[in-house]
């Protein structure tokens, strides 16, 4: 067992340079410690990510929120059935289609989409949130909701993000392979005559 830590031990210090080996590159050293670093950022980054996310969510849902406290609520008729079936988890998620609608406000008739549940049918009542001149205020997020909306915008982020990394340790380790291979030719440009003479 100890064998093989020790083994384990050696084989990462050769990996990132840190055996002593005089015939190593700088190149060589930096590209053993690109993959590392990669992961160290993506791990780092990730919580970042999902904090950034929730802010963004949590504030425009506060924007969402306010608008809702300065609004007044009215009943609203589905001019057609709202699309797709009745989607709920215990009551705490509900599958939300914007749907055609009419409502009266201040006697005068207004017109269009309300966030409707999944699964109404046309001539169902609902009531909606109205600002002043009318138009329908969208709800706020429920805070299950607003987990929903921040994992469906994280997931591509972190996605976006580990794409980003494994694509700069990739071109990271061009340019090194690049550089590597111009210092070879260099050197056998240098010495290759020196053989030839002695041969």
């Amino acid at each position: 067992m100890k064998a093989a830590a020790t083994k384990t031990w050696h084989r990462l210090a050769r990996r990132f340079g840190g055996d002593g080996n005089p015939l190593r590159r700088r190149s060589d050293v930096l590209e053993g410690w690109l993959v590392p670093v990669a992961v160290a950022l993506f791990v780092v980054l990730c919580p970042v990510a999902v904090i950034v996310t929730g802010l963004w969510v949590g504030s425009h849902n506060a924007a969402a929120q306010r608008a809702q406290a300065a609004a007044h609520p009215v009943r609203a008729v589905l001019r057609q059935s709202a699309a797709g079936p009745e989607y709920q988890d215990h009551g705490a998620n509900t599958w939300v289609v914007w749907t055609p609608a009419r409502w009266t406000v201040d006697g005068h008739a207004q017109s269009g989409p309300v966030p409707a549940e999944a699964g109404m049918l046309a001539g169902s009542t609902m009531t909606v949130w109205v600002n002043r001149a009318g138009r329908v205020v969208p709800p706020a997020l429920t805070v299950g909701q607003v987990r929903t909306e921040v994992a469906a915008y994280t997931l591509p982020i972190l996605g976006a993000l580990g794409i980003l990394l494994a694509a700069a340790t990739c071109l990271a380790r061009t340019v090194l392979d690049r550089r590597r291979l111009a210092r070879w030719e260099s050197a056998w440009l240098s010495i290759g005559p020196q053989w030839s003479r002695l041969s």
